[in-house]
């Protein structure tokens, strides 16, 4: 099947997947982690992306970014995703390939998501029982957002901003958010879109996606389409990873 070109206007931001391949571990101590974070840092700043939200697992990583130039998120991952590899490779005596083909990216409606997107990559160790609460997590954002060490890293965004006028108010509400959780239905959605790359928005957002993109920003109906009088069907079937 096709492979649909990714999607990444300058201005929206995006939740980004990186696996291992095969999903093996890309990270096996403190050191790695950060690495990463270094490298993630340089590769952000040299290609103009602004980095909301982070949490690294043993063999993924989620970013919650937006590029500031239109190829600032692969430029980005590219960079980082051979700077790390050769360290990794380096460190663990290993050869071969690191990571699982393309990161994954899905643009989003930042009046909506954001801030659960943040919270969901931020809550992925906690989520996965290796960490007993998001500030034991020594690998997300979470514990910049809540005020316990701040990161050279993090640019935050505006949705982050509007939770108070002060920092001491938004570390507290985000906080407040975070003991909250996402629903079920809200990590599904986000899960859903962070795997198959599709935009994430209500109607509104999608059309006006759809205005200024050059390839589909929603996924055709299932099944075979109808036949019309006097007409083939035909079945386009691309994947977006």
């Amino acid at each position: 099947m096709a492979r649909l070109p990714r999607f990444s206007p300058a201005g929206l931001p995006a939740l980004v997947l990186q696996r291992g391949n095969n999903r093996q571990p890309v990270f096996l101590g403190p050191d790695d982690y950060l690495h990463y974070l270094d490298s993630l840092r340089m590769a952000a700043r040299e290609h103009d992306l602004a980095i909301h939200a982070y949490g690294l697992r043993p063999n993924h990583i989620h970013l919650v970014a937006t590029p500031r130039g239109a190829d600032s998120l692969s430029l980005t991952m590219q960079a980082v995703g051979r700077r790390y590899a050769r360290y990794f490779n380096r460190t663990a005596n290993r050869t071969g390939t690191l990571w699982e083909g393309r990161f994954r990216s899905a643009v989003f409606d930042p009046a909506e998501w954001m801030l659960p997107a943040m919270l969901y990559a931020e809550g992925n160790a906690m989520r996965a029982g290796e960490v007993m609460t998001p500030e034991a997590d020594r690998w997300s954002s979470y514990r910049h957002h809540v005020g316990i060490e701040a990161s050279a890293l993090v640019s935050d965004h505006s949705a982050y901003w509007e939770l108070g006028n002060t920092p001491f108010e938004r570390q507290s509400n985000y906080r407040t958010l975070s003991n909250e959780g996402l629903s079920g239905r809200t990590l599904a959605t986000l899960r859903k879109h962070a795997h198959s790359g599709w935009p994430l928005g209500g109607d509104g957002f999608l059309s006006q996606l759809e205005r200024q993109a050059t390839r589909r920003v929603q996924p055709l109906p299932k099944g075979r389409p109808k036949r019309e009088a006097g007409a083939e069907a035909t079945e386009p079937d691309e994947s977006v990873a």
